[in-house]
C-alpha cells in the first residue's frame, strides 16, 4: 500500500429522513459489535450532541462528530484519521436524510460519505409503505451514483408478509436487503423538545440489550461488517497538534444533567494547547474549582431549572467569578443560565446566575435550527471585533434583554445560512461571552488560541 494510504473498515448508516430509527439501529449495531469483542470508534454526521451519547453508552466506545461547516474538510478528515487509527471498525450515523445538510449539501451524510469513502446502508421507515419502499430506495441510489449505497435496512415493518413484499421489490431493482425490523415500542427511545432524551436519562442497560438483540436477530451484522471491510484505502493524514501555551491554564467546565453538550474534539483543542480541564456540576456543587476560566456548555437548563435555582451557592459563585473578570464562555444552555431567570414551558420562573441583564423564556415553537455565521461586533473572549466564526444554533428559548437597542451589548451579527436572515445575537461584556452559538474549537483554532490567551491574562492578573 502506498505511503499515506490507510485501510479503515468503515460504514455509514444513513436514512431517508429524520425519525426513521437510525439512532436506535446504530446503537444496536454498536452493542452487537462490542459483544463480538471488536474495537469500535463511533461517529455522528452533523452538529449533534445527543445521539453520540447513546452511541457511547451502547458501544462503550469513543464517538466524534463529522461536520464540514463547523470544521473544514481537511480538519474533519484529519479527525477521522486520528480517531479511527486503532479501531477494528468505524461506524458512522448520518444526519437527517442521506442528502440533507446545510445549503448546497454542506455537511450532508452524502458529502461525508464521498469525502471519506464510506459504504452506505440506507434505513427506510416502512410504515404505511409496501413496494413503494423499493422505489424510494431506488431513487436514493440513483440521485447520486457517487454515493456507495450497499443496501437497505427496513424498519417498523408490520408483518413477515410486509417484509416479503418489499424484499421482492428490492430484488427486482438490484438493491440488497440487509435487515428488516418489526415495529416494537420496547425499542423506541424517549424524546423531548430537542430530540432524543440524553442517554444518561433515557437509555439503560435493559433497553440497550433489547435493541442489540433485535439488531442481531433481524439485521445481517456480518454483511454490514463485510461492507465495512471492503471499503477502499484512504489517503488521510492527521492534522498536526498545535503548539501548547508556555504557561498552563486551568479551565472549569460545567458538566452534569443540565450541561452536557460538548464536542470532544472542541475540548481536546484546548487540551492540545496545554489547558487543564476540570469538571464541575452547577446542580450539585457549592463552589467553583480553582480555575482561570469558566465554560458553560449547552444542555437542558430549562428541564433542571428548579435544581439550578435551588443551588444559590453556585449561582453566587458564578456571579462572583464574572465580577472578578474571569473569562466566561457560555453556549446556549450556559447562556440561559447566565441570565436573571428562566421561565419554563409551564410558565414557572426560576432565578439564575444574573450575570447577563436579560431574562430567558421557553417557547412552544422552535426558534431556530441550522448553521450560522457569526460576525463579532466587539472584542470577545473568543475573537477580535470583525472576526467571523462558524457555528450552529438549535433552541426553543429566547433571551429578552432588560434594556433595548444599542444599550444591550450584543456579541454578534448572525447570518442564518439556511434563510440568509441576519440579526444581532448573544452578549459580550469584558470577559463574558454568552450566546446561542455552538462552536467546535477544533474548527475555529484562532478562537481557541484567543480564549486561552484571555485565560492566561486573567491568571497573570490574579497571581500578581
Amino acid at each position: 500500500m502506498d505511503k499515506g494510504l490507510r485501510r479503515i473498515p468503515r460504514l455509514l448508516v444513513a436514512a431517508t429522513q429524520s425519525g426513521s430509527g437510525k439512532t436506535t439501529i446504530v446503537s444496536g449495531l454498536l452493542a452487537a459489535l462490542r459483544r463480538r469483542g471488536l474495537r469500535i470508534c463511533g461517529y455522528k454526521v452533523g452538529p449533534d450532541y445527543i445521539d453520540p451519547g447513546h452511541h457511547r453508552l451502547a458501544g462503550g466506545c469513543p464517538v466524534f462528530n463529522l461536520d464540514t461547516w463547523l470544521t473544514d474538510e481537511r480538519t474533519m478528515a484529519g479527525l477521522f484519521a486520528r480517531t479511527s487509527e486503532e479501531a477494528d471498525v468505524a461506524v458512522v450515523e448520518g444526519v437527517m436524510g442521506l442528502y440533507d445538510g446545510g445549503r448546497g449539501g454542506v455537511s450532508s451524510s452524502a458529502q461525508i460519505a464521498k469525502l471519506l469513502g464510506l459504504p452506505v446502508v440506507l434505513v427506510v421507515d416502512a410504515r404505511s409503505m409496501g413496494e413503494s419502499a423499493a422505489a424510494v430506495a431506488l431513487g436514493f441510489r440513483e440521485y447520486d451514483r457517487e454515493v456507495d449505497l450497499r443496501g437497505v435496512i427496513l424498519n417498523r415493518l408490520g408483518s413477515e408478509s410486509h417484509a416479503t413484499m418489499i424484499r421482492e421489490a428490492l430484488d427486482r431493482v438490484g438493491i440488497p436487503l440487509l435487515g428488516a425490523l418489526r415495529r416494537d415500542e420496547a425499542l423506541v427511545m424517549p424524546e423531548r423538545h430537542l430530540g432524543l432524551v440524553p442517554a444518561g436519562e433515557g437509555l439503560d442497560a435493559g433497553r440497550i440489550d433489547r435493541i442489540r438483540a433485535a439488531v442481531e436477530n433481524d439485521v445481517d451484522v456480518e454483511a454490514l461488517l463485510a461492507a465495512a471491510r471492503s471499503a477502499g484505502p484512504l489517503a488521510l493524514e492527521p492534522v498536526p497538534s498545535p503548539r501548547p501555551f508556555a504557561r498552563r491554564v486551568v479551565v472549569a467546565v460545567a458538566r452534569d444533567d443540565a450541561f452536557s453538550f460538548y464536542y470532544p474534539d472542541s475540548l481536546s483543542a484546548l487540551e492540545d494547547r496545554g489547558a487543564e480541564l476540570v469538571f464541575f456540576s452547577p446542580i450539585r456543587d457549592g463552589t467553583l474549582p480553582d480555575a482561570d476560566a469558566l465554560i458553560l456548555g449547552g444542555g437542558f437548563p430549562e428541564v433542571f431549572a428548579r435544581e439550578l435555582s435551588a443551588n444559590a451557592a453556585m449561582r453566587s459563585a458564578v456571579a462572583a467569578a464574572a465580577e472578578r473578570g474571569m473569562p466566561i464562555l457560555a453556549e446556549c444552555g450556559g447562556f440561559m443560565y447566565l441570565t436573571r431567570s428562566i421561565t419554563d414551558f409551564r410558565g414557572e420562573s426560576f432565578e439564575m446566575a444574573g450575570v447577563v441583564p436579560a431574562r430567558c423564556r421557553m417557547n412552544d415553537r422552535l426558534q431556530t435550527v441550522g448553521y450560522v455565521e457569526a460576525l463579532a461586533l466587539r472584542e470577545t473572549v473568543l475573537c477580535s471585533e470583525g472576526t467571523k466564526l462558524r457555528g450552529h444554533e438549535f433552541h426553543f428559548s429566547s433571551v429578552e434583554p432588560e434594556s433595548s437597542g444599542d444599550a444591550f451589548p450584543h456579541a454578534f451579527s448572525l447570518e442564518r445560512k439556511r434563510t440568509g436572515v441576519r440579526c444581532p445575537g448573544g452578549y459580550a461584556n469584558g470577559d463574558i461571552l454568552g450566546s446561542y452559538l455552538h462552536l467546535n474549537l477544533a474548527g475555529n483554532p484562532s478562537a481557541a488560541d484567543h480564549f486561552l490567551g484571555r485565560c492566561l491574562a486573567f491568571k497573570e492578573r490574579r497571581t500578581l
